[in-house]
């Protein structure tokens, strides 16, 4: 029972001298300047805390949003480079798309050139190892009409001709390779030359030019080169290219020198087979057959001819002896 007051007695005393202590506070806060006194020292160490706190505080929270932004900015960074992935897969397709009109209407032009002829397009799906288109095969074949001799044309002009045959594929030698020799003619002076094949000069876009008669000196450069009627495997007339070099051999009686080719030999994709022969026996069939009309209509004109004329004659003498 003493305890208990003993207790209650110093909880009154404590409050009686918090109860004092504020009261002298609020005193002093009224008449005296505290923030000049201990309370400024106080807030003075304070302070600082607060301050570092503060600035802990806030480059934590600039973290967080920094990771969060650069996890957004990731996301959309992916996404933007799916994008670009996509269309420029698109614009890939699309400059495709718009080379192989290009090509596959410059090879309508060219069948509009060569319209006497009759042609067939095809792909080219393979090649020899090279730079350049000098043997190559083509998608089409004796399914498709193509014979081994056919000629082969692409970008104005010569490609080849063709030198073998299956179902759906068709071999086709071009007039670059070292093989290739075609009887050409210049179209300004009807001189006859030959264009060999030449690996080594067409590194220079040249193909050689040999035997040329030219002996009134008229050929230059410049002038147009065109197969001749004289070859055996060749049809007249296509366009091989422009002479670009000439001088006279060394036996004077000849000259050499090389053109330079009309067909891109480095970029071919698709080419047009001229789908008839010359000097096969079809061919030479054909060309009897025809001249032989032509002269069975010949006869028949001067038959007619004459018997009209063998008639006034008759009417003539008729008519004398009336008188």
């Amino acid at each position: 029972m003493k305890k208990k007051r003993n207790d209650s007695g110093k909880s009154k005393l404590m409050l009686g001298i918090i109860t004092i202590l504020c009261a002298v506070l609020i005193v002093l806060s009224f008449t005296t300047d505290m923030m000049s006194g201990p309370l400024r020292y106080v807030t003075g160490v304070i302070t600082p805390i607060q301050s570092g706190m503060n600035a802990i505080g806030t480059w934590i929270s600039e973290k967080g949003d920094y990771l969060f932004n650069t996890t957004d900015l990731r996301s959309e960074n992916a996404e933007l480079k799916k994008k670009v992935e996509e269309l420029t897969a698109e614009n890939t397709s699309l400059l495709q798309n718009q080379d192989e009109f290009e090509r596959l209407k410059d090879l309508l032009e060219l069948k509009e050139e060569y319209e006497d002829y009759p042609t067939v397009a095809a792909r080219i799906i393979a090649k020899d190892s090279g730079n350049w288109f000098n043997v190559f095969t083509i998608n089409k074949g004796s399914n498709d009409g193509i014979k081994v001799d056919m000629n082969v044309i692409a970008s104005g002009g010569l490609v080849g001709i063709v030198t073998s045959v299956g179902p759906n594929w068709a071999t086709v030698r071009a007039i670059i390779d070292d093989y290739s020799n075609v009887s050409s003619e210049i179209t300004s002076t009807s001189d006859n030359c030959i264009i060999a094949g030449n690996l080594k000069l067409i590194d220079e876009g040249k193909i050689s030019l040999v035997k040329l008669t030219d002996a009134d000196d008229k050929v230059t450069v410049g002038d147009k080169v065109v197969t001749s009627e004289i070859s055996n495997r060749f049809l007249p007339g296509i366009l091989i290219g422009y002479v670009s070099e000439i001088e006279t051999d060394s036996n004077n009686l000849t000259k050499s020198g090389s053109i330079t080719p009309v067909v891109d030999f480095r970029h071919l994709h698709e080419v047009l087979v001229i789908t008839i022969l010359k000097n096969t026996d079809e061919a030479q069939e054909d060309i009897r057959s025809q001249a032989q009309t032509e002269t069975e209509m010949t006869v028949e004109t001067d038959t007619q001819e004459g018997s009209s004329e063998n008639g006034k004659d008759s009417d003539a003498e008729t008519e004398g002896g009336e008188e």
